[in-house]
């Protein structure tokens, strides 16, 4: 836009300065009349030859040091529109710069809000413009979206911690049930344990929304997390082997210890339960230096582009095997909103033989081991 500003100045100073070139040469194009005077004509007749070969002469030079100034007045204006549109281009570029600074103020202040930074505003000064007025109309819509955030994540903490009570009644009134002495009738034994079942479920969704609604809240003070140790006790609650778990000491993520711990906990549950029978688990963990990269493959069904595009939406499961499978529909939902709060990046990625690889770059602790081995280490593990 600064560009199209200095052109379009540019443009308009030239097409005035030709306008006024074009009248110029029009005034200074005139030729001489040098008329006689009154009463000398019978002195013209009365001049010899020689004389009127002498005016002709000097009325020839008239007109030729005429034409010369006409041509020295046009090349002289040329040259000065030619200087003066340079310069025009110069003081364009610059009279542009100065008018579309407060746009780039806005706009590098509105990039850096993010959702855990709406409590910043624009606040332009100056005269009552139409600057000052789109800085208010954003300082207004960031308002609407600071309250609307707020009144989410308080509805989904409330209901989720107002939804713990039921939850606990009637599970108690399972175990009661069950506990009874004397024999059950089969049917409700069975009945019971799968109300029992669903209402474990129901518990892990709320943790879960509780998670996401932590997650997407400011972070307390950061601290350095051991992502190596998080991912090997991940791997062995979960049965999986890490005989060939290699990750040198030192790779550390700077950020909250129980959401990288859910973080690293929700990918290889995923992993597993998104897997095939039979399947495998691969699990990496690199110090790339001001960044620790953690990764997790497995096998699985083959997924496409859109579907994986999907995935970090909550309640959302890509694929009729993924429907059914036991799970909240959160995992990576909760992992996305981590990686955000931690200013870290997630990529999700299909593989091409079927599965799914997720990267999840996170920045580094400030004060992680200065006498690492190597650049970084590989964490694999077979699924059980």
């Amino acid at each position: 836009m600064r560009w199209r500003f200095t052109y379009l100045y540019a443009g308009l100073f030239l097409v005035s300065g030709v306008a006024t070139l074009a009248v110029v040469a029009a005034f200074a194009g005139g030729s001489v009349d040098v008329a006689p005077r009154p009463g000398s004509g019978g002195a013209l007749q009365g001049a010899s030859g020689a004389a009127l070969a002498r005016i002709a002469s000097l009325e020839h030079q008239l007109a030729q040091a005429q034409a010369r100034q006409h041509e020295q007045l046009l090349l002289g204006s040329a040259v000065g529109l030619l200087a003066t549109g340079l310069l025009s281009l110069v003081l364009g570029w610059y009279a542009a710069g100065r008018v579309l600074r407060p746009l780039r103020m806005m706009t590098a202040t509105t990039r850096r809000i993010s959702a855990d930074s709406l409590h910043e505003r624009l606040s332009v000064d100056g005269p009552h413009d139409e600057l000052r007025d789109l800085g208010d109309t954003v300082d207004a819509l960031l308002s609407r979206l600071e309250n609307s955030f707020a009144a989410q994540r308080r509805f989904v903490a409330d209901a989720s911690h107002e939804l713990r009570t039921p939850l606990a009644t009637m599970r108690a009134a399972v175990d009661v049930t069950l506990a009874k002495p004397g024999p059950l009738p089969e049917q409700t034994r069975v009945l019971a344990g799968r109300v029992r079942g669903e209402l474990d479920q129901v518990d892990r969704l709320l943790e879960g929304l509780l998670t996401l609604a932590r997650a997407q809240h400011e972070l307390p003070e950061p601290e350095s997390v051991p992502l190596d140790d998080l991912v090997e006790q991940a791997l062995t609650a979960r049965g999986l082997s890490v005989d060939q778990l290699e990750a040198a000491p030192g790779a550390s993520a700077r950020g909250n210890r129980t959401l990288l711990r859910r973080l690293v906990e929700n990918l290889v549950d995923n992993a597993v339960i998104h897997n095939e029978p039979g399947g495998w688990v691969q699990v990496v963990v690199r110090d790339d230096g001001p960044v620790v990269t953690l990764v997790v493959e497995n096998g699985g069904s083959v997924l496409t582009d859109s579907q994986v595009t999907e995935l970090t939406r909550p309640f959302h499961r890509a694929g009729p095997d993924r429907t059914g499978a036991r799970g909240s529909g959160l995992g990576l939902a909760i992992v996305a909103a981590v990686a955000e709060a931690h200013d870290g990046r997630l990529e999700l990625t299909a593989r091409d033989g079927g599965g799914l690889r997720v990267v999840v770059t996170l920045p580094a602790a400030m004060d992680r081991a200065d006498d690492r081995a190597g650049d970084g280490a590989d964490v694999e593990a077979g699924a059980a």
